[in-house]
């Protein structure tokens, strides 16, 4: 009987030609099992801004229904820091900052693999659940105030627009002495629930979650007493053939995934109204 081989095996061939049909055929045939795992089990590693705590895990649920094999780990926390484990080569695949500078910075040094790109544009509110901040930023001033919690702003946005709005409001000077910093904001809310701090300068995002919604009340601060807190992403350099990258990356522009992002109080690209 004369064998036939198929196209797939006619490539194979041609370095297993000592071995009979039948062996050539179960090893193409784990090759392509081995080859077909890879490719629909490709892992996506994220750093994330820390004001995406709650956000991104629900993108990332989102996306795992229209992709059930994906693997997407996240790992949150200052963009500062995140950038410099870039720098030192950590890891990553996509990078969302909480300030598109830091991505805007890796693309200079030509460590990505797509231009940066805005996906939101966050706030900051005063938070507490200890003393009523409704009247604003003047009940910084309320004398039950012993602890005020913001970001660390040399490596964390939110807590450099913070620090911006103080100076605006020329009440940094004064309040310099009770001022205590979180690592990132999401530590920083941490000090605010937890009683460490009696008002938190804290990223909207994170008070709109379930885990404080309900637990506090909080006084959107005047987006003008501070830079915009443009909030940026890109693709490292490292991961420009997996394209399961590429397709979590599309699917945080979809409408979606805005939807859920707009629900935690961001502003959207091409979107004009503030909260």
């Amino acid at each position: 009987m004369i064998e036939r081989n198929t196209p797939a095996e006619a490539n194979f061939n041609s370095p297993f030609r000592g071995l009979g049909g039948k062996m050539k055929r179960i090893i193409l045939s784990i090759v392509i099992v081995l080859t077909t795992i890879s490719l629909s089990a490709q892992k996506v590693v994220i750093a994330a801004a820390a004001d995406l705590r709650y956000a991104m895990d629900e993108v990332v649920v989102a996306y795992k229904k229209h992709n059930p094999k994906s693997d997407i780990k996240v790992t949150y926390g200052s963009s500062g820091n995140a950038y410099q484990q870039i720098l030192n080569g950590a890891p990553y695949d996509i990078y969302f900052s909480a300030d598109i500078m830091y991505p805007r910075k890796l693309a200079e040094q030509g460590l990505t693999a797509s231009k940066p790109k805005l996906y939101a544009i966050g706030f900051i509110v005063l938070w507490s659940n200890q003393i009523d901040v409704s009247s604003g930023m003047s009940s910084l001033n309320d004398i039950k105030l012993k602890k005020l919690a913001i970001a660390n702003p040399e490596h964390a946005p939110y807590g450099k627009r913070a620090q911006e709005s103080l100076q605006h409001y020329k009440l940094y000077d004064k309040l310099k002495d009770k001022i205590i910093m979180g690592e990132n904001i999401a530590q920083t809310a941490q000090f605010s629930q937890t009683g460490n701090a009696e008002i938190g300068i804290l990223a909207l995002s994170l008070v709109m979650s379930p885990a404080m919604k309900n637990q506090g009340k909080y006084y959107l601060i005047d987006s003008k007493s501070y830079s915009p807190l443009e909030q940026g992403y890109v693709i490292i350099k490292k991961s420009k053939v997996n394209t399961e990258t590429y397709k979590f990356a599309k699917f945080v522009s979809s409408p979606e995934a805005r939807g859920i992002l707009k629900n935690y109080g961001f502003k959207l690209p091409n979107e004009t109204p503030n909260p």
